[in-house]
């Protein structure tokens, strides 16, 4: 049977615990404890191959560096309007919202993403707005503050997503990245804000321990 959105939330509560996030301890998230067997079933569930990784439950290491940066410095996020680009689980999202935020877009292509946010959100106490829409296929909205956590992982994604945030940044919106040092992170054109130690695993990094950096585009 082909598994449609509305199956999301069974789905989600079947195969991952809600548990602490490693380096934001005071946001929980429901999360799986690998990715191999979440990844077979979501394809078997919806009865395709070579999907793409299940993002949204897994904290990486990006994202809790961003939601760190967030929750330890709420003045940069208190009352202003915010988008989470790529939200994935939308820890970024709930950090926002826990530092102040006046409100939050959680933005993310994959439609599992809706239900995790959702579920996320009612589990930390917050309201998340969501949108399953290409931001990336229009001029980036009015806000105060686009986050964005582990988005250059891909090279055509990580060039569009950094035109865009550009584009973003020219119009007088803030951008803020978390990035663990991806292979297509821009070299030039941001300003280090803060450096974390994020506790990881083997399953999703290449080490148990990343060096993971917040940057604000210039």
């Amino acid at each position: 049977m082909r598994l449609m959105p509305a199956n999301a939330p069974d789905f989600i509560a079947a195969n991952t615990r809600l548990q602490p996030v490693p380096h934001a301890p005071e946001i929980s998230l429901w999360l799986a404890d690998e990715i191999t067997p979440l990844w077979r079933l979501t394809e078997e569930e919806l009865g395709e191959m070579g999907l793409p990784p299940p993002f949204w439950a897994f904290a990486w290491a990006g994202g809790q560096a961003l939601a760190r940066w967030l929750l330890d410095h709420p003045d940069q996020v208190a009352g202003k309007r915010v988008i989470d680009l790529a939200t994935g689980s939308g820890l970024v999202a709930v950090a926002a919202m826990k530092a102040g935020a006046a409100d939050v877009l959680a933005a993310d292509i994959d439609p599992f993403c809706e239900a995790a946010v959702a579920a996320n959100a009612r589990s930390n106490g917050v309201e998340i707005a969501f949108t399953t829409e290409n931001l990336l296929a229009s001029p980036p909205p009015r806000v105060d503050l686009i986050c964005a956590g582990d988005v250059f992982y891909e090279k055509p994604m990580a060039e569009a997503v950094l035109a865009w945030l550009k584009q973003a940044q020219a119009n007088g919106t803030r951008v803020v990245v978390g990035d663990p040092g991806r292979t297509y992170f821009p070299k030039s054109g941001l300003t280090l804000l803060a450096e974390y130690t994020v506790p990881t695993t083997r399953e999703l990094e290449d080490q148990e321990v990343k060096r993971s950096r917040v940057w604000s585009l210039d």
